[in-house]
């Protein structure tokens, strides 16, 4: 620190020495030389302060995205978890009611025909993997409690997969609903749902305890997510769809006024 005080001491007294002060012409140069260094000085602080402000907004800018990234992906699982929490309990409920009346079985065993779409539950995986795997992504995070639970997040939703996904579907494999009473009764809901349920409580847990450590709100994620969908939004190929959908109900109109006429 001292050769750096010398050096630009030094440097000052090369660059702002005024002659009167090389002529000894007293207080006055003496003034005049230290407001100099200290113009100097101001001047080297202001430039590189100026950039590791600038430096230091940027990082923490792409911290926050980051951090609202993850978040997102985390809502998404919620959002099918959430989905599958009210197909299940739903279909528990049938299910003793069918337990209960053998004759209900007829008129309620298609109504488990949305309990059985569980099946085609996909978690999409990029973000987690771009955060598992990117060195990056530890330096700009820099904080080892939301790393861990966020890794407690994902975690989850693997043994989610397995544990309910994966058992559900042999499970149904084994036992088609709507074929019959006994293969419906073999299939225990109430244990699907609650396990459901337990999943969803952790996962939320997580979510919330991240946001909290990271100082997102909920306003934070609802603008993120309305910048997702608008990226998203293809206004071509809505249209499209819109004129395919008046294309599709003009010729089922035109099919059965005909057939009405054979």
């Amino acid at each position: 620190m001292r050769y750096l005080i010398n050096f630009f001491c030094d440097m000052n007294v090369k660059l702002f020495t005024p002659k009167t002060l090389k002529a000894g012409s007293g207080m006055s140069s003496v003034k005049q030389f230290l407001l100099a260094l200290l113009a100097t000085t101001v001047s080297i602080v202001l430039t590189f302060g100026t950039a590791a402000v600038i430096d230091n907004h940027k990082k923490n800018a792409a911290r926050k995205e980051m951090v609202k990234m993850v978040i997102y992906d985390f809502d998404k699982t919620i959002e099918q978890l959430e989905r599958a929490d009210t197909v299940l309990v739903d279909a528990m409920r049938k299910q003793h009611d069918i337990a209960l009346h053998p004759e209900h079985f007829d008129s309620l065993r298609f109504k488990f025909s949305t309990a059985m779409e569980l099946l085609q539950v996909d978690f999409p995986e990029t973000t987690e993997r771009i955060f598992s795997t990117s060195i990056e992504t530890f330096n700009t995070i820099g904080d080892v409690n939301f790393v861990n639970e966020v890794s407690s997040f994902y975690l989850a939703r693997h043994k989610y997969k397995e544990m309910l996904l994966d058992e559900f579907s042999k499970d149904a494999e084994q036992n088609p609903v709507a074929l019959s009473r006994e293969s419906l009764l073999a299939v225990s809901f109430p244990d699907y749902a609650l396990t459901n349920r337990d999943f969803l409580t952790k996962m939320k847990r997580y979510r919330n305890e991240c946001m909290r450590m990271m100082n997102v709100s909920e306003e934070d994620m609802s603008e993120f997510s309305k910048r997702q969908t608008d990226e998203k939004a293809d206004p071509e190929s809505d249209a499209q769809n819109h004129e395919l959908m008046q294309e599709y109900e003009d010729c089922v109109g035109a099919l059965n006024q005909a057939k009405e006429k054979l």
